[in-house]
């Protein structure tokens, strides 16, 4: 039967999610179950497809994504598919009618990655449009269940939250980019020379998205919000210790927060929303 398929596709969706990212597996189980599979869905494919850009060095990865890209289109179009990512991906692009682009635009960034190169501002904001926004704004569809006022009203604020996300991953992984990968993401900047002040100055961007991002979260109703909250505590403090490094422990150093931290973030949030300190 289709719906044992289905259920099927969901599982191995979720496990992808509890497999690839305990900090994102952490905070999409504080979400209301009503909505817990359609993210694990999104992050399914989004995971796949950084995988094959990401890892996958014995293999022709520019072939891989194109494969990956072409079975998406054909999972689109028939509505089902044989790989169970890809099928538990299509339900819920279709149940929240994503706008085509979104993922487009995610395709577009993953290619970028295939290609490293030093990003100029106007590649940089592509590339994290791609890369993390529009991942946001797929999100954003399932929170607030097809309602496209309300998704126009915090359109900007989720690509701010996908935004911050996106560049405090640059920052704890820039040892493994540059010398590992290849790539450079921050514009204008001398990775290996790079200073403290330059460092300030992505730092302060970066927090200024958050900032931006809180407006539209406080707007999300009850079946997100915590989740969305508690992934936003976790990553502003996952800056905050960036923060405190200077650039040469960036090199050595990839931040990180243990599972007992982890629970005592989750419970200083429940106090500051129960308390609406937030």
């Amino acid at each position: 039967m289709k719906r044992i398929y289905d259920e099927w596709s969901n599982k191995v969706s979720k496990t992808m999610t509890n497999q690839y990212s305990t900090s994102f597996s952490f905070s999409s189980r504080l979400l209301s179950k009503n909505i817990r599979n359609d993210i694990y869905a999104i992050y399914g494919l989004v995971r796949l497809a950084d995988e094959i850009v990401d890892s996958f060095h014995d293999y022709d990865k520019e072939q891989l994504l194109i494969d990956l890209k072409n079975d998406y289109n054909k999972a689109i179009d028939m509505k089902i598919s044989l790989n169970p990512i890809l099928n538990s991906f299509q339900s819920v692009y279709h149940r929240y009618n994503f706008e085509p682009y979104l993922v487009e635009k995610f395709f577009e960034s993953m290619q970028m990655d295939l290609n490293p190169s030093k990003y100029n501002c106007k590649l940089y904001d592509r590339y994290i449009h791609g890369s993390a926004e529009v991942v946001g704004l797929m999100c954003l569809k399932v929170f607030v269940n097809g309602d496209e006022e309300k998704y126009l009203d915090l359109k900007e604020s989720a690509m701010k939250l996908g935004s911050a996300f996106q560049k405090v991953n640059f920052l704890r992984d820039i040892e493994y980019d540059s010398k590992e990968l290849g790539r450079i993401y921050f514009p204008n900047i001398d990775i290996k020379q790079m200073t403290d002040v330059e460092k300030s100055i992505i730092i302060r961007d970066i927090e200024n998205d958050f900032s931006d991002s809180l407006i539209g979260l406080k707007k999300l109703d009850k079946d997100s919000f915590f989740g969305v909250y508690v992934a936003y505590v976790y990553y502003r403090e996952l800056l905050k210790k960036i923060k405190k490094l200077n650039v040469s422990k960036l090199y050595s150093t990839r931040i990180r927060i243990n599972n007992f931290k982890k629970i005592g973030l989750v419970c200083r949030s429940a106090i500051k929303v129960n308390l609406g300190m937030f």
